[in-house]
């Protein structure tokens, strides 16, 4: 499924649609401030922009990322429910513009709307198999320590899954776990790929943290 970037200043409400998106199989990256929007744009497939930003606005931030991510679709998520700046959205290259409040339910159509004509489908982690499905069908085969570190990072799809989490998924005490071997399975894990796919594997280094997996995966039982 699509990647979403939330660019909202409100925190709770940020919380609030980021955790419902979530909840609906999306991978979803957050920021409160353009200079945030900038540095996680590049991971993204769908953009939710508010207009009022601390140190911006959204249809500034809607036609830079026209010119510079053309592949991005964006949807403005705004109190301003004026049709002059309904139309200033569309103009600068927002494919929807919401008003709010916005019913959760509706938001998320519109999202699964735009995530249709990407024909962005999920990642597939088949247990039984031992596999991991790209999008495109494209599968290597895994082992039983990838299989628990994968089932991890799908089960908190976009989000950080820290270093002492993966350690007890292990069955292992954090205290007595030697990261070096998690580096390295991971290290082994994305040189395998790539050298099956030509392509990287979307599992992110979040420094000082953990991992995370920055597409939607599926878990197949």
């Amino acid at each position: 499924m699509a990647r979403v970037l939330l660019l909202e200043d409100e925190a709770d409400l940020r919380n609030e649609v980021a955790d419902f998106l979530l909840s609906e199989g999306y991978g979803v990256s957050e920021a409160g401030n353009v200079a945030e929007f900038l540095r996680q744009v590049d991971d993204a497939d769908i953009a939710i922009i508010d207009i009022g930003l601390p140190d911006g606005n959204g249809f500034d931030v809607t036609e830079q990322l026209r010119r510079t991510h053309p592949h991005i679709s964006t949807i403005m998520l705004t109190a301003r429910g004026s049709i002059d700046d309904k139309i200033e959205g569309l103009k600068r290259g927002a494919d929807h513009y919401l008003i709010k409040p916005v019913r959760l339910r509706e938001l998320s159509a519109y999202v699964s709307s735009v995530s249709r004509r990407l024909g962005k489908d999920a990642w597939r982690l088949h247990l039984l198999e031992r596999r991991l499905y790209a999008p495109d069908g494209r599968f290597h085969e895994i082992n039983a320590m990838e299989i628990l570190l994968l089932q991890l990072l799908a089960r908190n799809m976009g989000q950080v899954v820290h270093r002492q989490q993966i350690a007890k998924a292990f069955g292992v005490e954090w205290i007595d776990y030697d990261e070096r071997r998690l580096d390295q399975m991971i290290s082994r894990l994305r040189r395998r790929w790539q050298n099956l796919t030509g392509e990287k594997l979307p599992l992110r280094t979040e420094h000082g943290q953990g991992y995370s997996f920055c597409e939607s995966i599926d878990i197949i039982e």
